[in-house]
């Protein structure tokens, strides 16, 4: 499990970094699409990324790594309702719902639920 632990980690961390810096683009038409300021975009980054260096130093240090992954996985559920707020189509739905169970399995087994 500690393993897949780590491929999820890294997976999760080259997923935002992805998305936020190199697709930021896409994410500036998303949060106006759903309502949000500039202010709320740039914090969620900035915590999206803080997280996924957590989740990255995680391999070696693992302290952070069940709160770091929680709360990614607590925004990858405020991106579902952001989706859901504006209809998006299924497709749009599914990399942040990948991400929320990569998030979920990372922290169950960093807690102790899956070993």
């Amino acid at each position: 499990m500690e393993l897949l632990s780590i491929l999820s980690q890294i997976i999760i961390a080259i997923s935002i970094v992805i998305v936020w810096v190199f697709r930021f683009d896409n994410i500036v038409v998303e949060f106006k699409q759903y309502g949000l300021s500039d202010l709320t975009r740039n914090s969620v980054g900035a915590i999206k990324i803080a997280l996924s260096t957590l989740l990255v130093t995680g391999i070696w240090y693992p302290e952070p790594v069940t709160f770091a992954a929680l709360f990614m996985a607590f925004l990858m559920v405020c991106a579902q309702a952001a989706h859901f707020k504006v209809k998006n189509p299924w497709s749009k739905h599914v990399p942040s719902f990948v991400l929320l169970l990569l998030s979920l399995f990372v922290a169950a087994v960093h807690s102790g639920i899956l070993s």
